[in-house]
């Protein structure tokens, strides 16, 4: 099972951008693929952006589409979310996901993801 550890949370304006980094171990240079989702209290988590590991295959919920962007280093096994442009409905705990996969694979539920991080706060006022 792959370990993951976040970072890169804080708190922005409304507009401004923040990058988040999700470091996996564990994995001993097997493929994994990965996401990154979202939760605030008493809402369900929500997907926001997945990759396959290799890199040639994203998809995004529609709310964050063209301002938020995954990304990976598999030579630095980090994966990365670059926020833009960001709303105070962006506001939550952000979680990294990943599960051992094929180099192609690409998960868009949260059920198809067996390793996650411990999330990182993300505050973004108005």
């Amino acid at each position: 099972q792959v370990h993951l550890v976040e970072s890169g949370g804080g708190t922005v304006q409304a507009g401004g951008s923040l990058k988040l980094s999700c470091v996996a171990s564990g994995h001993n240079g097997r493929s994994y693929t990965s996401g990154w989702f979202r939760q605030t209290p008493g809402k369900a988590r929500e997907f926001v952006a997945s990759m396959n590991w290799s890199g040639g295959s994203t998809y995004y919920s529609s709310t964050v589409k063209g301002r938020f962007f995954i990304s990976r280093d598999n030579l630095q096994n980090t994966v990365y979310l670059q926020m833009n442009s960001l709303k105070p409905e962006d506001t939550g705990v952000y979680y990294c996901a990943a599960a051992e996969a094929g180099p192609d694979i690409l998960l868009v539920t949260a059920s198809g993801f067996n390793s996650w991080g411990q999330g990182t706060q993300v505050t973004v006022s108005s």
